[in-house]
């Protein structure tokens, strides 16, 4: 018999049109596999997702850059053809600020944490988080906010270079204008010029110390803070491998016990009130050894499912569980436990899991085969197209003719995701 009120479905939530979201299908299977209907609001159009076992149904999304009536409209729509009350679950920062601004039209249609409607968004502000870490006293790197090109150069000599670049609100950045929501900048000539964009990135630009990548550097925590504010399920982890390397998002993670990130991530949430599924992300200064607080997001963490204890929580069921009124299980934490995103870490995913607590791959699952099948159909794809892409970009620069002076060389495109981070993106996380 499932711990979850099967009763109560839950409803998946992204605008994002990232096809290899594996978070998507974690949260999926992790409801699925408990009874749960599952109903997923999401860009479905060559994704594996829709090819699990465990969706009951696909709904179309609002688009990338909706606006909060645009994401209620859709949301009543779903909650029609749903016909009963159910757990709404946001998956990116968009969906996740919409749903706690829109809390009380959203009822009874669907089930949310309770915390100040405008919390979700103050955390995922860039600038607002360095603010609440500086009231927590929990470790953040210094950040600047220049107020003016010539600001923003002086501000980049100030700091020191490199440094990292960052929106505010990244959720903000128009689609396809070639802005990066965090990135390396190696020169006040760099910084200037991103600020002088500000107003098409559509919120403001910090700078911020760079803490460089190193060995036992990259950490994360996931969790739940229930409705009387303790945190529940989830855990620490770190970082073995990321894509690309060295930045970017969590290829190889290991749950690993720490009681410093742990007691960070229970000030900081404790401090706010927030409650709901949070992920947060840490980089451990090389030169002090503290751990610094660099992103908090509010919702669940593409890898949650990395944390799934003894008793089968993680921070989705957790959610589930605490909103529909039943207890949460008394679990213990599975130390060594490792969650491997196949597509990003390839030969990490042939190797043999270690026996000490077990692994879980983002797409292949022996009771739902289907999507990691299709995940290597659209990643050859995916891979081919930017392969060809590169090829087209070196043929069209003309070979040099004799006393021509050398042309300059093109930088071909990476073969990352659409949506993936590039090497200059999250430097810091």
């Amino acid at each position: 018999m499932s711990l979850l009120d099967t009763r109560v479905p839950a409803v998946l939530l992204r605008t994002d049109r990232n096809p290899f979201h594996h978070g998507t299908l974690g949260a999926v299977r992790s409801l699925g596999r408990a009874g749960v209907e599952v109903h997923v609001v999401a860009d479905s159009t060559g994704s594996p997702v829709r090819r699990s076992r465990y969706v009951h149904h696909m709904h179309s999304p609002p688009p990338p850059e909706a606006s909060a009536g645009q994401i209620l409209a859709v949301l009543r729509r779903v909650a029609g053809r749903v016909g009963r009350p159910a757990v709404l679950i946001p998956l990116d920062d968009a969906t996740a600020i919409a749903a706690g601004r829109l809390r009380d039209d959203l009822a009874p249609s669907y089930l949310l944490p309770e915390m100040p409607a405008t919390l979700p968004e103050r955390v995922a502000d860039k600038a607002e988080l360095a603010a609440v870490c500086a009231a927590a006293d929990v470790p953040h790197p210094l950040t600047l906010v220049p107020d003016s090109p010539r600001q923003a150069a002086d501000d980049a000599h100030r700091l020191g270079l490199p440094l990292v670049a960052k929106w505010s609100r990244p959720w903000l950045l128009p689609a396809g204008g070639g802005l990066r929501s965090t990135q390396l900048v190696h020169t006040a000539r760099q910084a200037r010029e991103l600020h002088a964009r500000t107003a098409e990135a559509g919120s403001p630009l910090l700078l911020q110390a760079y803490l460089p990548p190193g060995e036992d550097r990259d950490w994360f925590f996931h969790g739940y803070a229930d409705r009387t504010g303790t945190v529940r399920a989830g855990g620490p982890g770190r970082k073995q491998l990321s894509w690309p390397r060295g930045a970017g998002l969590t290829a190889v993670g290991h749950w690993t016990p720490n009681p410093e990130v742990r007691s960070l991530a229970e000030r900081i949430t404790g401090e706010l009130g927030y409650r709901g599924v949070f992920d947060l992300d840490f980089r451990r200064c090389g030169t002090t050894g503290r751990y610094h607080l660099l992103d908090f997001n509010p919702r669940p963490g593409a890898q949650f499912r990395l944390f799934a204890d003894s008793a089968g929580l993680d921070v989705v069921r957790a959610l589930h569980l605490d909103l529909t009124g039943r207890p949460l299980p008394d679990g213990d934490p599975v130390a060594g436990r490792s969650f491997v995103v196949e597509n990003y870490a390839p030969f990490a995913a042939l190797r043999t899991a270690s026996a000490s607590g077990g692994r879980e791959l983002a797409w292949y699952a022996r009771d739902d085969r289907a999507p990691g099948w299709a995940m290597w159909a659209l990643w050859a794809r995916h891979v081919s197209g930017r392969l060809r892409q590169r090829l087209g970009t070196a043929a069209s620069v003309p070979a040099p003719r004799p006393g021509d002076r050398p042309v300059p060389r093109v930088a071909a495109p990476s073969l990352t995701s659409p949506t993936s981070p590039t090497d200059d993106e999250k430097a810091s996380s």
